[in-house]
């Protein structure tokens, strides 16, 4: 689980990151970047019921991708809020799968350090 300081919360902080936000959609998810005035990275995660109707899908996916931003939260420059949208091709894909997707989107925003 991500702390609260590393979370997105508010729908105007989701709102400004699609108007302002730089992004990088793939197959199975996009994400979008936009700087904050804050010295940490704060992750938000939509995720529509077109990808399932079962919540209990839903939230499984929001918590492997969780962690797998956890695991990689070091490795960013910081001052930074992402979204990361979720696309129904998730389904089929494997935890291992769906990390390299987040590796990629985000070597492609230039925001690894």
């Amino acid at each position: 689980m991500l702390r609260k300081e590393n979370r997105i919360g508010l729908n105007k902080e989701f709102d400004r990151a699609f108007k302002l936000g730089q992004s990088f959609y793939g197959k199975i998810l996009g994400i979008k970047c936009v700087p904050n005035n804050n010295d940490k990275n704060r992750f938000g995660i939509l995720i529509n019921t077109k990808v399932s109707k079962k919540a209990v899908v839903r939230n499984k996916i929001r918590r492997e991708i969780r962690e797998i931003i956890k695991a990689r939260l070091e490795s960013l420059k910081t001052g930074n809020d992402f979204v990361v949208i979720v696309f129904p091709l998730i389904l089929d894909k494997n935890i291992q799968e769906i990390a390299s997707e987040i590796d990629y989107a985000l070597k492609r925003l230039r925001v690894v350090k």
